[in-house]
């Protein structure tokens, strides 16, 4: 577990953007029962995540179309509420960072850590673009 004074502005990124922090299962299990679209973004101390990932989910609030719902967990963090959130994930393997869409709680996108590292925030925001064009 990382500590919180290490974490908070790398979480506060993504709320102060506009992102839901989910903190326990039951936080992850009502935000996965909403109706339309959910972004999930497990966030990370990672320097890709810093780099390309939280800008590249946050650049993608910029599309057409958006997701109804933005959510974050903390990987290394938040272990409940990052291992629910995984458990929607399934049958991608545990990735942080990774980024999931959501339409009406199916996985419908999934941006894997390997699809993050090496590509500029502004290609995530991109490809984020474009599954919510296609699902939102």
């Amino acid at each position: 577990m990382y500590p919180e004074e290490l974490v908070k502005p790398m979480r506060d990124e993504l709320i102060n953007a506009g992102f839901e922090a989910l903190y326990t299962s039951e936080d992850v299990e009502k935000a996965m029962a909403k109706k339309g679209t959910t972004l999930v973004v497990v966030n990370s101390v990672c320097g890709c995540a810093a780099g390309t990932a939280r800008p590249g989910a946050i650049a993608s609030l910029g599309a057409e179309k958006t997701p109804d719902n933005l959510t974050t967990v903390f990987a290394g963090v938040e272990k409940e509420s990052t291992q629910k959130a995984r458990e929607f994930m399934i049958p991608f393997p545990p990735s942080s960072p990774a980024m999931a869409l959501f339409k009406d709680g199916n996985l419908v996108h999934m941006l894997e850590r390997h699809h993050i590292e090496g590509r500029s925030a502004q290609m995530i925001a991109q490809n984020l673009a474009q599954a919510y064009e296609e699902f939102c």
